[in-house]
């Protein structure tokens, strides 16, 4: 299973999906977040202190859904 900032890396660059992209941009540029970690808890707890924009949370957990569903598959 990849790491969820490895799911997210699809994402960087990409006209369309512009809060999916802002949010993988944040987490490549940013050299703390937790880019090993496949926990909910870890990655949200990391945000909530480290908030990159306004709606973070609500797209990472648009974004955590589609990690779980493509990654237990």
């Amino acid at each position: 299973m990849r790491s969820f900032y490895h799911f997210m890396m699809k994402f960087r660059g990409m006209n369309k999906h512009a809060e999916e992209r802002q949010l993988a941009d944040w987490m490549f540029r940013d050299h703390d977040f937790p880019k090993h970690s496949k926990s909910y808890d870890e990655i949200s707890r990391y945000l909530e202190w480290n908030m990159p924009f306004t709606g973070a949370l609500q797209v990472f957990d648009q974004m955590w859904e589609a990690y779980v569903v493509e990654e237990v598959e």
